[in-house]
């Protein structure tokens, strides 16, 4: 017994040593990176460790919060962010990132606290005062919500979001009039944000002038030709002016986008029964009940599109699910005698015909009395009356509008949808400013995992990684992306393993080049980028010709950079692969909110970027053909704002590769931030051409003034 308490408390004292080792700054800046980086999953794991080893800090807590909030586990998120302010009552952000997971949870009166308190110690934060006007508007205080709109108008005059905010509270309060102005005045104060057209074109819908919406709808598609919800509306739109060609258009291009869209399938089905296309119509139906099979609506325009092509067999067995569900719909049963009078059963339509009469009866009877018929043919337990509809109603259900008697009506968003899609961006994702910018294509990074984009090339090939490849050096393909996919939790298990075998194998063989860049890639997924660049340092030692070591330690040398530069306490300079949305109307400066106070940090961050560069010069030097080279050290001029030079890197990556989207793309910025208009537009055309779609978003802004 003695002995297996002593073993026992040997345990304890170990763990408890291991805990005090973990240099938890360390790892906690290492989170912090994961998080900027969006590798959500990989940041938590980091913050654990710092609490586990330090569990009276504050800040772990906030930062986890953060990462939870942007992985929708809101309930976890407000309860890291108490655990952050037990420890420290001052933390403001904690307050504002609690009050958003609160607010996604709809607790909006804790929400609208947590906002007052960090607006105790901010009083002018504009972020927190949409928020908390949000927060009233969605618990139906507009007296509240709109004293904070006021207020935020009087600290934030030129900030648009305040009045595309209060537009929309408007407009759930059915002030369509006011709602109109605060819409014209968001579009005046920027022309080039979709989302205030696409809720100004609901108003004028609202409005019955379809015109002035259609007009809105195609300027927010111009602006974002992504967004699925701006082709519904304007399918809509289209529909009410007839136009139901250019209805069935924007239908076409919602399914071309996302084939499950089942609105668009539903509503593309009406308009091609509506035309005489059958057999397609029943194919959209097909879609939408193998999706929803609970849609009785889809079932019961299946079955008259079954029943006009000869299909009676098909069209009573829909029939008869959509009766099962409502037993009382009259329609129902009449359109099902017939068809069973089709398929020779005579007796089966004599017992539909004789139900819907005795129902009918039962109704008229009811109605004679002076009473409230309480048989409902919708099976809704509403009054199905449709006379007092009028215009555009007749013709539109919401999306939860059961009431089959509205089967032949297209669908639209439902109001409680709609309100969310307005207020969403405001509440949602990462606890910080958003600031309307134009972004470079990012930089290239040789890694094993991407995210897939369907519309853009899907391989980046080189010979010199293809040929590293074949070696099997490493246990994983490498592959060339700038679209850096985050890791799951598994994916992270298996790096930090692998970090241990690369270290085993370092042991045994140190003079072995590909071990320490393969434990160099280990690290730079696990965010860990001071070891990978000494990792990387290490690998072009032992070999000075390891090309694809330098491009890598270019990458990450960068991104250390970047994250640096975003949390700087005494500057926020803008040295980063972001650019102004005004571009190309004047010569700028680079852009600052506020200048260095010494040149020592100007001179180091100078320093890095040459380092940065002279890995990619080694590159270049090595294998001129690696165009990703030419590629990412523009992308570096472009942050110091030395657009003459990113050019030339540019037409040097185009001239070895013509095809080369991204390049087209961000010369094209380059250009028009130089005032080359022209030029500039021409290479975003082309980068369209070539499958970057925002290329088209960037051309209406420059080409609408």
């Amino acid at each position: 017994m003695k002995k297996a308490i002593f073993l026992f408390l040997v345990q304890i004292i170990c763990s408890l040593s291991l805990v005090a080792q973990i240099n938890t700054d360390r790892v906690l800046a290492i989170g912090r990176n994961a998080l900027y980086f969006e590798d959500y999953i990989l940041s938590i794991q980091y913050f654990n460790q710092v609490i586990r080893a330090k569990p009276w800090l504050a800040e772990p807590y906030f930062y986890r919060a953060v990462a939870k909030v942007n992985l929708d586990d809101f309930k976890g998120a407000e309860e890291d962010c108490t655990l952050c302010l037990e420890r420290n009552p001052f933390f403001v952000q904690a307050y504002y990132a609690r009050a958003i997971a609160r607010h996604n949870q709809d607790k909006y009166e804790e929400a609208i606290s947590d906002y007052n308190k960090g607006l105790e110690f901010r009083p002018e934060d504009r972020q927190m005062l949409v928020n908390k006007a949000v927060a009233n508007i969605q618990k139906k205080d507009y007296e509240t919500a709109e004293q904070v709109f006021e207020e935020l108008i009087a600290s934030h005059p030129s900030y648009f979001m305040s009045y595309l905010s209060r537009g929309a509270m408007y407009a759930e309060k059915g002030d369509t009039l006011k709602a109109l102005a605060d819409y014209d005045k968001t579009v005046e104060m920027d022309p080039y944000y979709a989302p205030a057209y696409g809720n100004r074109a609901i108003i004028h819908y609202q409005m019955n002038n379809m015109e002035a919406a259609l007009a809105d709808l195609n300027e927010a598609i111009r602006l974002n030709i992504r967004e699925s919800e701006y082709y519904i509306n304007r399918g809509l739109v289209r529909y009410q002016l007839n136009d139901l060609r250019g209805a069935m258009e924007d239908y076409d291009q919602v399914i071309s986008m996302n084939s499950r869209n089942l609105i668009a399938h539903f509503n593309r089905g009406l308009l091609r029964f509506q035309v005489g296309d059958n057999n397609r119509a029943i194919e959209d139906f097909d879609v939408v009940i193998e999706e929803e099979p609970d849609n009785y609506m889809a079932y019961y325009n299946r079955a008259l599109l079954r029943f006009e092509t000869g299909d009676y067999c098909g069209a009573v067995n829909d029939f008869t699910v959509v009766l099962d569900e409502y037993p009382n719909f009259i329609p129902g049963y009449h359109s099902r005698a017939e068809a069973k009078r089709k398929m020779f059963d005579n007796a089966g339509a004599e017992r539909d015909y004789w139900t819907a009469f005795e129902i009918e009866e039962q109704m008229k009877k009811q109605r004679n009395q002076g009473g409230l018929a309480i048989i409902d043919t919708s099976g809704t337990g509403q009054d199905t009356d449709d006379e007092a509809d009028e215009g555009k109603e007749t013709n539109t259900r919401e999306q939860s509008d059961k009431n089959i008697s509205k089967f032949n009506r297209l669908v639209v968003y439902d109001k409680e949808e709609e309100r969310r899609s307005k207020y969403n961006s405001d509440i949602r994702g990462r606890v910080q400013d958003r600031n309307v910018r134009v972004d470079l294509e990012p930089q290239f990074i040789l890694t094993y995992y991407e995210r897939v984009d369907q519309v853009k090339k899907l391989v980046y090939y080189d010979r010199l990684i293809e040929d590293y490849n074949r070696k099997m050096v490493l246990t994983r393909q490498l592959r060339l992306t700038n679209e850096e996919a985050a890791l799951n939790e598994a994916q992270i298990d298996i790096h930090f393993s692998s970090i241990d075998d690369y270290s085993a194998k370092i042991e045994r063989d140190p003079q072995n080049a590909d071990n320490y860049f393969g434990r160099a890639m280990d690290y730079m997924l696990v965010q860990d980028f001071s070891e990978a660049v000494k990792d990387f340092t290490t690998a072009v030692e032992l070999d000075p010709t390891f090309a694809m070591a330098y491009f890598n330690r270019a990458v990450v040398r960068y991104k250390q950079l970047d994250y640096t530069l975003s949390n700087a306490p005494d500057t926020q300079t803008e040295y980063s692969m972001s650019m102004n949305v005004n571009i190309g109307r004047t010569q700028p400066a680079p852009v600052r909110t506020n200048e260095v106070s010494t040149g020592v940090k100007e001179n180091n961050r100078s320093f890095e970027y040459e380092l940065i560069v002279r890995d990619y010069d080694k590159v270049i030097e090595l294998n001129p053909g690696f165009v990703y080279a030419y590629f990412n050290r523009a992308n570096i001029r472009c942050a110091q704002r030395d657009f003459r030079t990113a050019i030339l890197d540019y037409n040097e990556a185009i001239n070895r590769d013509p095809e080369f989207a991204e390049a087209y793309f961000n010369r094209g910025l380059a250009r028009l931030f130089q005032g080359d208009a022209n030029r500039g537009i021409a290479d975003l055309s082309k980068a369209g051409e070539l499958g970057i779609i925002n290329a088209y978003s960037i051309i209406k802004r420059m080409t609408s003034n």
